[in-house]
């Protein structure tokens, strides 16, 4: 690995999130030691990305195609991490997996595509043990805050009450901004498939699919609006919630149960108190924000003022039988879908490509693999913050 051309290559920069993947990159990391290059199927809208963002003249461009394994292969022979935005990634991803795999390179994504996640982990798990790829999902607004919020949250659980909370509510208190063309993409061709094939359905609502030989407790199911007695305010389904407990539960089972192997999890929205929360719970209950014609379409996305306005603002509750709680915040200065998602990734990318192969080839999370370095580094560069309370 180091002997690579580039350290990070971005894959589908010509698309909306990754020309801001592109952007950020170019701004942010212009001037380091970074060897990066911008890659997607069409030379000439490359190098229109490459001038749109004032990237530098000579940034290295690569052609590449999903249908096009061999190129895929090229592409993953010349860098140490590929970072990629071509979803959805159970329609264009099958081959750039295997090809990373195959040959020993790093790789994320913004997945929140829990079926094919599952898949790809039986598939490739052994192959990237063996040739040392890193593979890591989920490297965006889903679900690298949710994830992170619980390690840390649980961090200062044991700090202050000497064990870790059996039980964690993931609450978003505040939230500007919408979900990306993208994530709606991702939905559609998920339910597509789960009309197929039955295996994806149980994939989809089994809180463990993503920890393969383990099956823990019960799990609260997060559906039906009701008064939070620790907030003493309605809570809300969070759409976003069936992706990131998943990689929650990944992550204590990687890191070899650290929350318990009678962790139990949720995440929901909060409204607020009285008869106003409850008409607003009831309200988001019944919407969904991803369908039909709804929210941008891939490719689109909100203006650069959008962006920077919105935010998020999100709760981690740590409970135990006898009444102790603790509480840990994380919030981010950019909307959540695109602003922040293409910050937190590229950040990924950078500190995955920074980091030494230390026999951890295989399926990762991103805070099963980084921990409280990714906290670190984000809160440093991408306008997160992570805090006790």
């Amino acid at each position: 690995m180091t002997n690579r051309e580039f350290d990070v290559v971005i894959y589908g920069a010509t698309g909306f999130t990754g020309q801001l993947v592109a952007e950020y990159v170019a701004q942010a990391h212009g001037g380091s030691e970074l060897k990066w290059a911008m890659a997607g199927r069409n030379l000439t809208k490359l190098e229109q990305v490459r001038s749109a963002i004032g990237a530098p003249s000579d940034t290295p461009l690569i052609v590449a195609d999903a249908s096009d394994p061999a190129s895929l292969e090229a592409m993953c022979a010349r860098t140490k991490v590929v970072l990629t935005t071509v979803g959805p990634y159970q329609l264009h991803g099958n081959e750039l997996v295997a090809a990373c795999a195959k040959t020993g390179t790093d790789y994320c994504d913004l997945c929140g595509e829990p079926a094919w996640m599952r898949q790809q982990i039986d598939l490739h798990q052994a192959e990237a043990a063996r040739t040392g790829a890193r593979i890591v999902f989920s490297c965006g607004f889903d679900s690298i805050p949710f994830d992170l919020g619980v390690l840390l949250l649980q961090k200062h659980a044991r700090a202050t009450n000497g064990t870790p909370a059996p039980r964690v509510k993931g609450r978003v208190r505040a939230m500007e901004g919408g979900f990306s063309g993208g994530t709606a993409a991702s939905l559609k061709a998920t339910m597509a498939a789960a009309a197929k094939d039955p295996k994806v359905i149980g994939y989809l609502t089994d809180p463990f699919s993503l920890t393969p030989g383990f099956e823990g407790p019960d799990q609260p199911k997060g559906l039906v609006p009701h008064v939070d007695d620790a907030l003493d305010s309605w809570v809300a389904p969070f759409i976003m919630a069936t992706i990131n407990t998943k990689n929650v539960h990944r992550t204590n089972h990687l890191l070899g149960h650290p929350y318990g192997e009678d962790f139990r999890y949720d995440e929901m929205v909060v409204t607020s108190p009285g008869e106003m929360g409850q008409k607003a719970a009831e309200m988001l209950a019944k919407a969904n924000p991803l369908a039909g014609d709804k929210g941008p379409k891939p490719g689109e996305g909100p203006s650069k003022a959008e962006r920077d306005a919105g935010f998020y603002d999100l709760l981690f509750i740590g409970e135990w039988p006898d009444g102790r709680a603790a509480r840990f915040g994380v919030k981010g200065d950019r909307d959540p879908g695109y602003g922040s998602t293409s910050r937190m990734i590229a950040e990924t990318a950078i500190l995955l490509s920074e980091r030494a192969h230390d026999g951890d080839g295989g399926v990762w999370t991103p805070g099963a693999l980084f921990g409280e370095e990714l906290a670190k580094r984000l809160e440093e560069r991408a306008g997160l913050t992570f805090a006790s309370e």
